[in-house]
């Protein structure tokens, strides 16, 4: 007998590996490797989540229509424009698979997002990578790879895992020197911590341009991150797409609740934003004090880089041996690279213990 064979392409895709929780052997570990925000969600959100436990047999309203307005109130957006997905990774498979198939290319920068590439595969189209300077999206490098069969580009801004980020300036000419059929996606999951004043998430150009859609997740600073829950702004011709071939129950009663309270919250994400603002300083000083290279970044999480991969790895065992979980870059081709999320106070001095111990510099 002959099993069902998937279409071409789809054995080639490596499955998406998220941030480790646990370490074997160890009871009481240290996550600081998936970016999730350390101070949890806003109580108000647990409080909105735990009071849907009644509702359970009841199904989601299926265009999350409240949720979608409170958005829109926070970011002084049309809630028409906004369509909400199982997580920003649900909304980039969709937007791929409506705008791309076999024969098309998605585009994205060199260290970008492994979702890109993933979902690409998945609607048999093929991902195209642009280098970057300094662990920076180049503009000109991205439109210079941009072909006659370029279908979308996608911009994580800033962006996972490097932590670096382009001014409005930069989304701006990127833009204006795009092909009107080429669709850009602005990935702006980690636009809460961004704290300089030439920064722009992407609602301007998604509100203005036929062509632009800005992603945004609930993962992040809201700490929600075990809800899955997404959302995009864009043209209103683009949400239609969307809301087309999204599921018709795609976002859980409980998230929508949560996420409702967790938007309305201003003094949590302010809280969030200041503890991350405090210990990212702390420690990129103290990592760069026993010699570890820590590029800006404009995330919640730094980007530690070593002499080479077998320094990383060597570190990355030590942590683990500690009960404190990183996340190694080699799968992003920075094989000499641990992300480190920012974690609570006694997390990030637990990190620079081990380290220092490692390094020999305790």
């Amino acid at each position: 007998m002959t099993s069902p064979t998937p279409r071409p392409g789809i054995m080639d895709i490596a499955p998406y590996v998220g941030g480790s929780h646990a370490v074997t052997g160890v009871d009481k570990v240290i996550v600081l490797s998936a970016n999730e925000n350390p101070l949890g969600p806003s109580p108000k959100a647990r409080e909105a989540y735990a009071a849907m436990a009644d509702e359970l047999h009841r199904y989601p309203e299926g265009g999350a229509v409240a949720l979608r307005q409170a958005i829109g109130k926070r970011f002084r957006l049309d809630p028409e424009r906004i369509v909400c997905g199982a997580g920003s990774d649900e909304l980039i498979s969709l937007l791929i698979g409506a705008y791309a198939g076999p024969g098309d290319e998605v585009l994205y920068s060199q260290y970008g997002f492994l979702m890109y590439a993933i979902s690409a595969k998945a609607a048999g189209a093929t991902p195209v990578t642009a280098p970057e300077k300094n662990l920076t999206a180049d503009v000109d490098a991205l439109l210079e790879h941009v072909t006659e069969n370029t279908r979308l580009l996608f911009l994580a801004n800033p962006n996972n895992p490097t932590g670096t980020c382009l001014p409005a300036s930069e989304l701006s000419r990127l833009r204006d020197n795009l092909r009107d059929d080429v669709l850009l996606v602005i990935d702006a999951a980690y636009a809460e911590y961004v704290g300089t004043g030439d920064y722009n998430a992407g609602e301007d150009l998604a509100g203005r341009c036929d062509n632009v859609v800005m992603l945004r997740t609930f993962s992040k600073i809201f700490g929600l991150a075990s809800q899955r829950l997404g959302w995009a702004y864009g043209p209103a011709a683009i949400i239609d797409v969307l809301n087309r071939v999204r599921g018709p129950f795609n976002i859980t009663a409980s998230a929508q609740a949560a996420g409702i309270a967790a938007v309305e919250d201003v003094e949590h994400v302010q809280a969030s934003r200041d503890h991350n603002d405090r210990w990212m300083a702390w420690l990129t000083q103290q990592l760069g004090g026993l010699g570890v290279e820590v590029p800006p970044s404009a995330g919640n999480f730094i980007l530690a880089r070593f002499a080479d991969k077998a320094s990383a790895d060597a570190a990355y065992a030590h942590l683990m041996s500690r009960g404190i979980i990183a996340r190694l870059m080699a799968g992003y081709g920075l094989p000499e690279s641990i992300r480190i999320t920012i974690g609570l106070e006694d997390e990030n001095r637990a990190l620079v213990d081990a380290l220092a111990e490692h390094l020999g510099a305790a």
